[in-house]
């Protein structure tokens, strides 16, 4: 709902800072019928799709479990209208469907964190990467959240130029326009930029080394800090060795592709930097109390 929302606000703030109808917009659903959010809320469409639809731009609102949800009349419909030339995004999971339409074939596209790794592994052809935002020529995909506000204004911003943009984020209480260069995760490393700018630099060296991963000497090196400075940095504001939180980060990231993705527990292990998956399902079960294997399987039943 919160991505849902964030994509219509800003083109009603630009009606109303500019006194005059700039953009109109239809909610549709495949068939007409009210559309239930993750929250509970429910949103009641215009109408149903229709083959003769014509739009400037056409934006599909996807959510839990998209993936799974590829019905062949919507996807027909996406088709012809990507064919009919019209410019197409996806908002957190609706990039699901936008690939399942094939119209991100050889594309750059971004989606929300959670369903990145299942992503790559469905659609190896489309560069999925971790951007706040991707606007590539006609195709626009944004992580979800307040991500689809930060797409909608740089679109805005195409359209009418930035001092629209500044009346539209005025409105919006807006003071922080990320850019599409911008990656997902940034309250993280926010937050720690605040105890210590190497501190962050630290930790995105190591997130960006998961597989590859590196030794603390070359984390070091690459912040340009030596390993004994390294370490009081993480043990003075983490309470933890940098060792420690780089195995948190691996096994946060297996955990992910064991849940979203049907790659083997040997592939997921390597993926997470392991040499040895009996190392792995050890160091996993020391953190979540359970294998990966029973992790796959489902939530435990007491």
């Amino acid at each position: 709902m919160l991505a849902f929302g964030s994509a219509v606000e800003p083109h009603r703030a630009a009606n109303l800072t500019a006194s005059k109808q700039l953009y109109d917009w239809t909610f549709l659903s495949e068939d007409g019928g009210p559309v239930c959010a993750g929250n509970g809320l429910s949103v009641t469409p215009d109408r149903a799709l229709k083959a003769d639809d014509r739009f400037d731009r056409i934006f599909v609102c996807g959510g839990v479990n998209t993936r799974r949800h590829k019905p062949d009349s919507t996807i027909r419909w996406l088709q012809q209208q990507a064919q009919s030339g019209t410019a197409i995004g996806g908002i957190s999971t609706g990039t699901w469907l936008l690939a399942h339409a094939g119209l991100l074939h050889g594309r750059r596209c971004t989606i929300h964190w959670q369903s990145i790794d299942a992503f790559r592994e469905a659609f190896p052809d489309i560069k999925a990467d971790p951007s706040v935002y991707v606007v590539e020529n006609n195709r626009f995909t944004c992580c979800g959240g307040t991500g689809a506000l930060d797409m909608m204004v740089h679109l805005i911003a195409e359209d009418y130029g930035d001092n629209v943009v500044t009346d539209v984020c005025t409105w919006l209480f807006h003071d922080r326009i990320r850019i599409s260069t911008d990656v997902q995760g940034v309250a993280q490393h926010t937050a720690l930029a605040r105890k210590s700018p190497k501190l962050a630099a630290a930790f995105r060296v190591m997130a960006t080394h998961i597989e590859d991963r590196l030794t603390p000497g070359e984390i070091s090196a690459s912040i340009g800090v030596s390993q004994r400075q390294l370490e009081r940095l993480f043990q003075r504001h983490l309470q933890c060795t940098p060792q420690q939180k780089y195995m948190d980060l691996r096994l946060q990231h297996a955990r992910r592709l064991l849940l979203e993705t049907s790659m083997p527990i040997l592939d997921i292990s390597i993926a997470a930097g392991f040499t040895s998956q009996s190392h792995f399902t050890k160091c996993y079960r020391e953190k979540f109390h359970r294998t990966p294997r029973s992790e796959r399987l489902g939530p435990a039943v007491n």
